[in-house]
């Protein structure tokens, strides 16, 4: 795990003179524990973990006036230089326009400003401490400092309704810790903090103006490719070569690093067979600089892409798209590897892992996961993202109607009728987006209020019912049905208080609007899933989550990205603009073989684990749950019933998380007197909770 951190103190004199450390409430010193000091004093800022020496960078102009560049980052020194000097004026957005992937930090005197990113995968905390702010792009060594206690509000937002930005609002799971929202940046002047957006809003009232189909794809194609040329441009690295101890008898080294789990040099993608990641990875291979040469290790040396494709022995039905990626593999400049793996590597098999910033539900698959990534390269390539960024949300529909563009709505509907077989799908979705579309967002939060006070959880049933389901502006979460009645309320009152605030309304379309939710759910458990399936010495690259490429995505035509297929098509033109073609037949056909089906085989197969983690679960403790309602629903999707399995997926997520952060010992800290650690009373049971249930 890696994270920068720092400070903004009132007054130059609230730090001690050359201690490069914040002084807390007794006098005394702290440092995050292995930091690298990126500048000091009044306003220090450190680097923590395993950073490689390229993916660290500072760039002055003087004393006072200094940029820091963490993460994989196109611009040059030169052009860092440029961004510093415009950043004086009070600019924000060119700070992040440059390619890849980056969290950039600013200081021009007194004042600190850290942007966070479009997505949310790189995101950006902060705290009061101390008489200033401290800041950091990771919660948990905040909660460290102020020993924050657990916020059982957050919590029971992130069960009930977790894909609802005014129910989550800015908190963390850690009392007092706050998180700054996708396309914002925190501003600190003397330890006084802001947040200020960078990125422009579309108008509600006003239609955005018609965007050229052709040139908008172009665009993406020309930011996908810059954002995989940043990576192919960057010095590569050997993973674990200080930590080979040398000959080993009847084991090479290569063979000597899979004991490890180390990742091959190099660099690598993901081969699923669906179009992202296939699209990634031919791309990789395809760009000029010989993708897994190393330097100072010949010039003929892993000039090929590692590609890699997990093959599910335990669940079939992705025989399809196993033979689209050998397909694509048998491009000369890949070379493809298959990791199998049976009933060991479902869902739910393996829950040990380490302990992650956040909880979040692909904690039930990192091992999973981990398997995969560890036959993998030091620097490997992802397709998470292409989804969210390129699919039209369902309540998109709403948004076409709202600018008179209901012509567009046919094929996407006619698909729906297809699927379901109904002459009376059209009207049915024709009549719900009309509905939203003349919703208020504050009517949309006064809704789900009452449903959860109501406890109304109808399960959407199939393609039409999901679709159906999406066209409001915030609906519970699935795992909502097994929280108490006190959760549900204590979540209930947030609602009406967010829609009670003056001004309220995100200033944005339905669809656009439920769209950045889910991109920022998203990208939330891609954080937490490369943090839980951490391979040493790797990096996971996602570029469909860089802020140019979702900047360009964002511009694609509604009337486009609703039409069915259009994600395969628009990859499909992106690799043909590149000079890549011959895809094989079915390129982006959907899968039918899906996550639900080993998620389902995996719970059956892990049942009786599951079923004892909840015998006194902690967050029964917390007053979320009953526990023997979890355990009947468990027993129940065990046994075959038709129960939403992502939200028994968030529940044991949870539970999980929560009890590697109480078995926790250590802290990010040192110099604190106490050892100062988030929640460091555990978790007492609150005043009318329900603890075991039975």
């Amino acid at each position: 795990m890696r994270w920068l951190v720092g400070w903004s103190s009132i007054a130059a004199g609230a730090v001690r003179p050359g201690s490069a450390g914040a002084t807390g409430y007794d006098g005394e010193t702290v440092h995050p524990i292995g930091s690298q000091l990126l500048w000091g004093d009044p306003d220090p800022l450190w680097a923590v973990g395993d950073w490689r020496p390229d993916e660290v960078r500072v760039v002055k102009a003087d004393a006072q006036n200094r940029i820091a560049v963490l993460g994989t980052c196109g611009a040059s020194d030169e052009e860092l230089r440029l961004g510093l000097f415009t950043a004086r004026g009070g600019a924000l957005r060119h700070l992040t326009a440059w390619p890849g992937s980056y969290t950039a930090v600013v200081q021009v005197g007194r004042r600190i400003t850290v942007c966070g990113d479009l997505a949310g995968a790189r995101p950006v905390f902060h705290t009061p401490w101390a008489g200033g702010t401290a800041y950091a792009t990771a919660a948990l060594p905040l909660a460290d400092l102020i020993e924050a206690n657990l916020d059982f509000g957050h919590l029971a937002a992130l069960l009930a309704a977790p894909d609802v930005p005014a129910a989550l609002h800015d908190s963390t799971p850690y009392e007092g810790v706050r998180r700054i929202p996708p396309g914002h940046a925190l501003v600190l002047r003397a330890g006084a903090r802001e947040v200020a957006g960078y990125e422009p809003v579309a108008s509600l009232a006003v239609a955005a103006p018609p965007a050229d189909p052709d040139s908008a794809v172009d665009a993406v194609r020309d930011a996908l490719v810059e954002a995989v040329r940043t990576r192919l441009a960057a010095p590569r690295h050997v993973p674990g070569i200080d930590l080979d101890p040398g000959p080993v008898p009847g084991m090479g080294p290569a063979e000597r690093r899979a004991a490890r789990g180390m990742p091959v040099p190099g660099i690598g993608a993901d081969l699923s067979g669906g179009p992202a990641s296939g699209t990634l990875a031919l791309l990789a291979a395809g760009l000029p600089g010989r993708p897994g040469t190393l330097l100072g290790h010949g010039t003929g040396a892993g000039e090929r892409l590692l590609a890699v494709t997990f093959n599910d022995l335990a669940v079939g039905g992705r025989e399809a798209e196993l033979e689209r990626a050998g397909t694509l593999a048998a491009n000369p400049r890949l070379h493809h590897v298959v990791v199998t793996g049976g009933e060991e590597l479902l869902p739910y098999a393996d829950l040990d892992g380490p302990l992650t910033d956040e909880p979040g539900p692909s904690l039930v698959s990192a091992a999973r996961h981990r398997v995969r990534l560890a036959a993998g390269s030091a620097d490997h390539f992802t397709g998470y993202g292409a989804r969210q960024v390129l699919d039209a949300h369902p309540a998109r529909l709403a948004d076409l109607l709202m600018d008179r563009k209901r012509r567009h709505l046919v094929r996407p509907v006619a698909a729906l009728a297809k699927a379901d077989g109904s002459v009376l799908v059209p009207a049915r979705v024709y009549s719900a987006a009309r509905r939203l579309a003349r919703t208020p967002y504050r009517a949309g939060l006064e809704t789900l209020a009452d449903r959860l006070l109501r406890r109304r959880f109808e399960d959407p049933g199939g393609a039409v019912g999901a679709s159906l389901a999406a066209l409001t502006w915030a609906r519970p979460g699935p795992a909502a049905r097994w929280l108490t009645g006190e959760a549900l309320a204590e979540v209930s009152v947030l609602l009406q208080g967010a829609a009670n605030r003056s001004g309220v309304g995100p200033g944005q379309r339905p669809g656009d609007y439920r769209a950045r939710a889910a991109l920022a759910r998203h990208a939330a458990d891609l954080r937490v899933l490369e943090q839980a399936a951490e391979v040493r010495s790797q990096r996971l690259h996602a570029p469909f989550l860089d802020n140019q490429v979702v900047r360009a995505c964002r511009a694609l035509p509604e009337a486009l990205r609703v039409q069915p297929g259009a994600r395969a098509e628009i990859l499909r033109t992106v690799l043909e603009g590149a000079g890549v073609t011959g895809l094989p037949p079915g390129w982006g056909a959907p899968s039918h073989a899906s996550s639900a089906a080993a998620s389902r085989t995996g719970l059956r197969v892990a049942a009786d684990p599951l079923i004892s983690l909840f015998t006194t679960p902690l967050l029964a403790d917390a007053g979320l749950i009953e526990a023997r309602v979890v355990r009947k629903a468990l027993r129940g999707a065990a046994a075959g019933e038709p129960l939403p399995l992502d939200g028994l997926a968030d529940l044991v997520s949870l539970e999980l998380w929560l009890r590697r952060l109480l078995a926790r010992r250590g802290t990010c800290w040192s110099g604190t007197p106490a050892r100062a650690r988030a929640v460091p009373g555990g978790i007492a049971p609150r005043r009318g909770a329900l603890t075991s249930g039975g």
